[in-house]
Parts: C-alpha cells; structure tokens; sequence
C-alpha cells in the first residue's frame, strides 16, 4: 500500500508540473505574434499566488519538501509568464496586469505570510496555511472562466486553452486516489498525513484531526 501511495504521489507530482507548464503553447503564441489578443492574465495571476503559498506551506510543514520544490518551480514558470504578458499586452490590459498582480501576488501574499509567521505557531500555522492554500485552489481552477466573456462574444473557445483546464482536472482526480485510500486503507495517521502532502490541496485536508 506504501508503494502504490508513493507511485500515486510522483503520478500526483508530474501532473503538478503539467499544470504549471500547460500555457506553453499559449504563450508561444503571444510571443511569436508579439500580442497578448484577446488572452487574459487572471489564470496566470492565480496560479502564482496559490503555488507561492503552497511553497511556503511545505517550508513551513515538516518533511514537505516536496510540496515546496514543485510549487516553488511552479512559481517561477507563473513569473515568466506574467512578465511575458505584460511585455505584449496592450497599455490598458499591461496596467491591469501589473496592479491586479501586485495586490494578490505581492500584498495578500505578503500580509497572508507576516500574518501566520508572526501571529501564529505550531500546527496551527501549519493548518491555517493550508486552509488557505485549499481555498486560493478553488479560485486558481476557476481563473480560466475569466476567458468565459471571449468566448461567449466570440462563439469560440479560441481563447480559453483546453490543456488550461485539463491539466488542473486531472491534477484533482489524481487526488480522490490520493486521500481516499488513505482513509479506508490506511489510520489517520502519520502515514496518511505523508502521503497526502505529495499534492497540495490534499495536505491541508489531510491534517484535520
């Protein structure tokens, strides 16, 4: 059972690195025809919020390593993107970009980090922190439909990448086998709590007493 976790879990991580590098395509695109068209930055302002806090999470949570590694390369990938975008965005949508990804991905990250380094100890820093990575999660895999508006006006779905919104789902199926095993196969316990922080969301869910 230890084994199949283990192989459920790098299953888990390599999905992580699918999420993060499936607007490749996407931004081949906005460079080689030097436009951003009518793409939108959310997605990419969510995602580096939630795996930059998912990187603190496993830097604060004892043997995470792993959930750290895979959202801090997450983070850096999201950074060339946003940089990308706003170096061929238009100047109105370059402003938005730049202010919407200062207030989430600068202030909230910031204060929501002070907030439980300083305030906060113990499990109960661990457990807020994945709280809150849970629900920035729930944000980050909506983003997408902020490309709804495009594709609703332009009856095409041209602007709202499919491997976007696959990866991310796969990513979530991968853990209903993730955590529910650990429930009916194995205690709450240690073990479970290590397996289920291979992937993020689960972690947090995972801790709950």
């Amino acid at each position: 059972m230890e084994a199949l976790s283990f192989f459920i879990g790098i299953i888990g991580n390599i999905i992580s690195v699918l999420v993060f590098l499936s607007p490749v395509k996407t931004f081949w695109r906005i460079v080689k025809n030097r436009s951003t068209e009518e793409f939108e930055s959310l997605p990419y302002i969510c995602t580096l919020l939630n795996s930059s806090l998912w990187t603190y999470y496993g830097i604060t949570k004892p043997d995470s390593y792993l959930v750290a590694t895979v959202n801090g390369f997450g983070a850096v990938v999201e950074t060339l993107y946003i940089i990308l975008f706003i170096a061929f965005a238009p100047p109105w949508k370059r402003a938005k970009t730049a202010i919407v990804a200062a207030i989430l991905d600068v202030g909230f990250l910031v204060a929501a980090i002070s907030v439980t380094y300083f305030l906060l100890q113990g499990d109960m820093r661990i457990n807020v922190t994945g709280f809150m990575c849970s629900g920035l999660n729930i944000i980050m895999y909506g983003s997408p439909l902020a490309a709804m508006k495009s594709v609703v006006t332009m009856k095409s779905v041209e602007y709202m990448p499919f491997l976007l919104s696959f990866f991310p789902f796969l990513k979530w199926r991968n853990l209903d086998f993730l955590c529910l095993p650990c429930e009916r196969l194995v205690s709450w316990s240690t073990k479970c709590n290590w397996i289920c922080t291979w992937n993020g969301p689960a972690g947090a869910l995972c801790n709950l007493p």
